[in-house]
């Protein structure tokens, strides 16, 4: 079991590897402000998010998650969507704010999940981070595309799933941080409890002990609690 956790040469895992070679190839597009360029940075980012999908799907089908798939997943994800955004805001199609903002938020949740990890918690996704997702993936290529095609503005459009990727963002920020902090007092009280349990625990058998090598001790105490 421990080996199939660290197995690398999975598919799910080779889709991974695919969605972080594709970074680099979406970059080199967007440093240049051509329309011909602008489209095969969409159409590069458009595959990785299609290898994103199918290496979960894999993954799960074929009972085949590992330790260095769960690392890896959201490390490509985070690759491509921080380095699209940073390139768009190069390329004046993003205002600087909304890419600090979303690139901040995902230090934290980052931060969060790896304190949760330390303590022995796990944070799982937010409902929200679907739509969250789904609304950055929807607005990263109308942005590189940029152009108006069949008076379609995918610029105006981009702009606005990206408003509303930070809105879903920052408001699933919150219900983080909620969970880590009630997760983490939960645990707190938990381990109070057990603390608490144990010398109770060591103080009866410290009594039992000694009720044993003293009879007549423990003949006065059975009068007692009669």
């Amino acid at each position: 079991m421990a080996d199939q956790d660290m197995k690398w040469n999975t598919l799910a895992n080779r889709l991974t590897a695919v969605r972080i070679a594709f970074v680099p190839l979406v970059v080199v597009c967007l440093f240049d402000d051509a329309p011909l360029n602008g489209f095969l940075a969409a159409l590069f980012f458009g595959i990785a998010g299609i290898t994103d999908y199918f290496d979960g799907y894999y993954a799960r089908i074929q009972k085949a998650e590992t330790v260095i798939g769960k690392l890896m997943d959201p490390l490509a994800d985070k690759f491509l969507v921080v380095s699209s955004l940073v390139m768009l805001m190069y390329l004046d199609r993003i205002h600087p704010a909304i890419v600090i903002v979303l690139i901040c938020r995902e230090i934290a949740i980052t931060g969060l999940r790896a304190i949760a990890s330390a303590e022995g918690i796990v944070i799982g996704a937010s409902k929200l981070a679907k739509w969250k997702t789904t609304a950055q993936m929807t607005a990263i290529p109308m942005l590189m595309l940029h152009e108006t095609y069949f008076y379609i503005p995918l610029q105006l459009l981009g702009t606005i799933f990206i408003w509303i990727s930070l809105l879903i963002s920052l408001w699933s920020a919150k219900d983080y941080i909620v969970d880590f902090f009630r997760t983490i007092k939960i645990n707190a009280q938990k381990r109070r409890e057990e603390r608490k349990t144990r010398r109770y625990t060591k103080r009866a058998e410290r009594i039992r002990k000694m009720m044993m090598k003293n009879p007549e001790l423990a003949e006065v105490l059975r009068g007692i609690l009669k």
